[in-house]
């Protein structure tokens, strides 16, 4: 089962990518390649990942600048968020693929969640890299995210609710699961107005592949399940 045991470090990946400072002003460093293990572990430790061009289309790498990124102390809890930490169960790594599922609903706008994305991530769940953060209530799964974790870094990648505030309790236990170790850090890819609202900020691009260096070698946290 995923996360009884440290990750399996996957076959090296077959492509090198480009730098990421040279990507372009849209931050694009390069497009094709394919979403391998070894190949998305490569990217997030280059300071990359991946998304489509356009829905169904070539797959391109990302290294935006500026970076959406949470300080581990940085998260805002409002009094609402408070209120809907009570209503909620919190589970990890129980139903990752339901939790990838529901991030592509094809209903969502801009959604960029395929196939190959959702094969890509659940099988980096299989060798445990890749972990969803679960909300629960009483009629079920009410909202969650998953996010790949690389030493002291979680890459998130979508997060998505069916219930008020359910995403927002998932992420608050992902802040409570990665500790108060300052070496540690969430990158949400790009600010959106959401986020900034719960705490994120943006780091220029030069500024997050310096830390990422050290964020891919330190000890994350232990992720439930995992051997002490």
């Amino acid at each position: 089962m995923p996360g009884t045991r440290p990750p399996v470090e996957p076959p090296a990946s077959t492509w090198t990518f480009p730098r990421a400072d040279t990507a372009d002003e849209n931050g694009v460093v390069g497009v094709g390649a394919d979403v391998d293990p070894g190949t998305l572990l490569t990217a997030y430790r280059s300071g990359l990942f991946p998304m489509p061009v356009e829905p169904g289309g070539p797959m391109a790498w990302w290294s935006p600048d500026p970076r959406g990124v949470l300080e581990i102390n940085d998260l805002r809890v409002s009094r609402s968020l408070k209120r809907s930490l009570g209503r909620y169960e919190v589970r990890v790594d129980t139903v990752f693929a339901d939790v990838v599922v529901a991030c592509a609903d094809p209903t969502r706008d801009r959604g960029w969640i395929d196939e190959r994305i959702a094969g890509a991530y659940t099988e980096l769940h299989r060798l445990g890299w890749a972990h969803s953060v679960e909300a629960w209530d009483d009629h079920g799964l009410a909202g969650g995210l998953y996010g790949v974790a690389v030493g002291g870094l979680f890459a998130g990648e979508s997060m998505f609710h069916r219930r008020t505030d359910a995403s927002k309790v998932a992420l608050h236990h992902l802040v409570e699961l990665m500790g108060t170790e300052t070496h540690r850090l969430i990158d949400v890819q790009w600010c959106t107005p959401h986020l900034a609202r719960m705490g994120a900020g943006e780091m220029d691009r030069d500024h997050y592949l310096e830390r990422l260096a050290d964020l891919v070698t330190v000890p994350g946290p232990r992720w439930p399940g995992e051997p002490v």
